[in-house]
């Protein structure tokens, strides 16, 4: 896992950790705001983009190197957390394994109820078709899938092409495979919950066990979107979110 710094180190800590087959530049926008404030940390996870070389392995070995790095560089403790799809996973095992690392954090579109006949069919499909990964055609479908806009298009392909086949099938078995743990009971930090009103079912079954589950749970049902779109084609309208939730605007529950 690598790092990315922006802002002031002097500054709060805000860590913004991207969606699976995305990398860190998926989240410039973000970043280009946020480290206006806040210090902004942007990991690179294991086997994407600047990191493809490196093997992702789970998505709790993901967390143990991101705690490793709070611990290392930011005394153990962050103001805020913020991750999307595969990242939002990694950032709630991050808060089940240290309830106080952080004093908020967002969720969004984090599948949290395991998936695993689906999950296998998806695996069985990736090793059949990985080759196609070298194909534009193939990213463009991807893309549109993933919500990545036309002029983040050529990254996005030329990132696509480093990430290997173990990567893929690993990335694809620990985000379907995995489960809330009973620790997130224990969680300190202020969680905002997003999910899209047009995701599948069980993302938003997700977003309300996380919400039922955790003790500081707020619920944003982001109306007419789908997987990651709000952060990642209407960032403006998700920075303006977080912003509320971190200043605890209590208009934003639901």
């Amino acid at each position: 896992m690598k790092f990315n710094l922006s802002g002031n180190s002097e500054w709060e800590t805000i860590i913004l950790l991207h969606g699976g087959g995305l990398s860190d530049w998926s989240l410039k926008r973000q970043v280009d705001y946020l480290s206006k404030n806040y210090y902004v940390v942007t990991p690179i996870i294991d086997g994407h983009g600047e990191d493809g070389e490196t093997t992702f392995k789970s998505i709790e070995d993901s967390a143990d190197q991101l705690i490793n790095f709070i611990d290392m560089h930011c005394n153990g403790r962050v103001f805020a957390i913020c991750g999307l799809s595969l990242g939002a996973q990694i950032v709630l095992e991050v808060l089940s394994k240290r309830k106080g690392i952080a004093k908020q954090a967002v969720i969004e579109s984090g599948l949290a109820i395991p998936i695993r006949t689906m999950t296998k069919i998806s695996m069985l499909m990736q090793k059949m078709t990985y080759r196609w990964i070298q194909q534009k055609w193939f990213a463009k479908l991807q893309a549109k899938t993933l919500k990545i806009s036309d002029d983040l298009f050529d990254k996005y392909f030329e990132d696509s092409q480093k990430i290997s086949k173990t990567s893929l099938l690993n990335i694809t078995e620990s985000n379907g495979n995995y489960q809330l743990k009973r620790m997130v009971k224990e969680i300190e930090a202020n969680v905002l919950i997003i999910v899209g009103a047009k995701e599948i079912k069980v993302m938003k079954e997700s977003a309300q066990l996380i919400k039922n589950t955790i003790p500081h749970g707020t619920l944003y049902i982001a109306e007419g979107m789908n997987h990651g779109e709000l952060s990642l084609v209407h960032t403006e309208e998700y920075l303006a979110l977080i912003e509320a939730f971190f200043k605890e605007e209590t208009f934003l529950l639901v």
